[in-house]
């Protein structure tokens, strides 16, 4: 990266150079000719303006269990990861992310595997991340093995966090590309437990385009709000009132992209 971002000029007169020179930097006729000169790049995009950093550019460890006195066992709740999320659905302090495509639970393993692989792979004196996913805080129960049914609801086993499809994971940024951080960010996204992109603003930004514009250009007069509205075939007896709030668009945990 240094040689991608430093220019240099200097004369050899035959004399030995007082510092080495980096062969990344200047072509090699340039230096058979004993002069070098300063070398454009071209394709490079200058750095956003206006970045904060925080203080702690890298992703801090999440607690495996909440600090709370007394935790009370709960029921699945399966609305948690349904629909769309309504929170952390735009970018705060990052131009890069993870999107969640769908819906899902992250265990403490997904968060330190998610922030062991991004303070491996990013400059911590030019990048930063964040999370934008609370601490795991939702606990999950589970009977011992070979434990006999009946006796009530099992202990808590361990503690999740429950995603929306629509939901930022993760944000990095700083002085950095996209194609920079597309690669660590690509394999995170392949390892978590619901269908995830990596994403930047812009992409964001025309996701949300197209999926408008997909949506005025419609020239199919069957949609699925339609048929529902008008109850044809009697086929609301066959839906939840999910679906009818939802439009279809979501079948549980899943997001239907390609669905009106």
């Amino acid at each position: 990266m240094c040689c991608l971002r430093t220019t240099a000029v200097r004369r050899i007169d035959g004399e030995k150079s007082p510092s080495p020179v980096c062969c990344h930097l200047y072509p090699l006729p340039a230096l058979h000719r004993g002069v070098l000169g300063p070398v454009t790049f071209t394709g490079l995009c200058p750095p956003p303006a206006g970045i904060t950093f925080p203080e702690r550019t890298k992703l801090k460890f999440m607690d495996k269990v909440p600090a709370v006195p007394k935790v009370r066992r709960e029921p699945r709740r399966l609305r948690d990861i349904r629909g769309p999320s309504r929170e952390a659905t735009d970018f705060t302090q990052g131009q890069y992310g993870i999107l969640a495509l769908g819906g899902g639970y992250l265990h403490w393993g997904h968060f330190e595997m998610i922030r062991l692989t991004i303070g491996r792979s990013m400059d911590p004196k030019t990048m930063f991340a964040i999370w934008r996913v609370p601490a795991p805080s939702k606990p999950v129960t589970r009977k011992s093995l070979g434990h006999r049914m009946g006796g009530g609801k099992g202990p808590i086993d361990h503690y999740v966090t429950a995603v929306k499809s629509g939901r930022l994971v993760v944000e990095v940024g700083g002085h950095c590309e996209f194609e920079e951080v597309k690669p660590f960010l690509t394999q995170v996204a392949r390892k978590l437990p619901f269908l995830a992109v990596p994403i930047s603003r812009d992409g964001l930004e025309q996701m949300r385009q197209e999926e408008e514009e997909k949506r005025l250009n419609n020239q199919n007069p069957w949609t699925f709000e339609r048929i529902v509205t008008a109850n044809m075939l009697g086929m609301r007896k066959y839906l939840s009132p999910y679906d009818l709030q939802l439009k279809g668009r979501y079948w549980g945990k899943f997001f239907l992209k390609h669905r009106l």
